[in-house]
């Protein structure tokens, strides 16, 4: 049964989706089954960053409303062939329950080993509707006061879904600023933020193409982080982000 894990952060634009889509290509390069479900509804796009635009005949909206099973919603990746997306590709006409939305993840889980939930900017509806479906989250903020805000939060607001493990992924973190002490190091915005950090990612343009994260040792180590392959893994965080890779 999938482990289902919301990637979230209250704010928009700190690379919550980048995360996700990375984290599952990292994953699903060594043959685990993942699934990106999108449920950003008709702001989606997950299928963008995968390449995969144009590519669903049915959505998770179609399979919430009747119109499909919640198999025929699954688009695999052309690269990997144990990842899949599905998509979100119009906004619904009438509400999405989150136990409507929940069926039809626990009707794919079976088939995968992790499912990610990308969830809309924002704590409205769709947030909270995320958060119903999920057993698990990520955290993302960059090192910035006002992202750092809203990712503390956030994170008073998932202790109420009593979720089995949240974690922080710092994002956007740059080498030099940090070394300068311009900006917060990633030590400093887990303590802050009392949580504990599973990846560090550098501020880097590779990282957010498609096809560029396996180049990535942080995406690498975030996937170890989740897989907890190795203690070091989680221990080793801190002393290893600045390297290059």
């Amino acid at each position: 049964m999938a482990r289902k894990i919301v990637v979230t952060s209250g704010k928009g634009g700190v690379g919550k989706t980048t995360v996700c889509c990375n984290t599952a290509i990292q994953l699903a390069r060594r043959g685990i089954r993942v699934l990106v479900a999108d449920l950003d509804f008709g702001l989606n796009n997950v299928d963008v960053l995968f390449g995969m635009e144009n590519l669903a005949t049915y959505d998770l909206i179609d399979a919430v409303e009747g119109n499909c099973r919640a198999r025929q919603t699954l688009v695999r990746h052309p690269r990997y062939p144990t990842l899949y997306l599905a998509s979100s590709n119009r906004a619904a006409e009438k509400y999405i329950s989150p136990q409507a939305l929940c069926l039809v993840l626990d009707a794919l889980a079976p088939q995968f080993d992790f499912i990610f939930l990308d969830c809309p900017a924002g704590v409205g509806e769709g947030f909270s509707r995320a958060l119903s479906c999920a057993d698990e989250a990520l955290i993302v903020t960059v090192p910035t006061i006002s992202a750092m805000r809203n990712a503390d939060r956030v994170s008073g607001m998932v202790q109420g879904f009593r979720l089995n493990r949240v974690g922080l992924v710092i994002n956007l973190v740059k080498r030099e600023f940090v070394r300068r002490g311009a900006t917060f190091s990633p030590e400093e915005i887990a303590v802050a933020l009392r949580l504990p950090a599973l990846g560090v990612i550098p501020e880097d343009e590779r990282i957010c193409l498609e096809g560029a994260p396996e180049r990535s040792r942080s995406f690498r180590r975030l996937a170890d982080a989740l897989l907890a392959q190795e203690e070091q893994a989680r221990q080793g965080i801190f002393a290893s982000w600045g390297k290059r890779g």
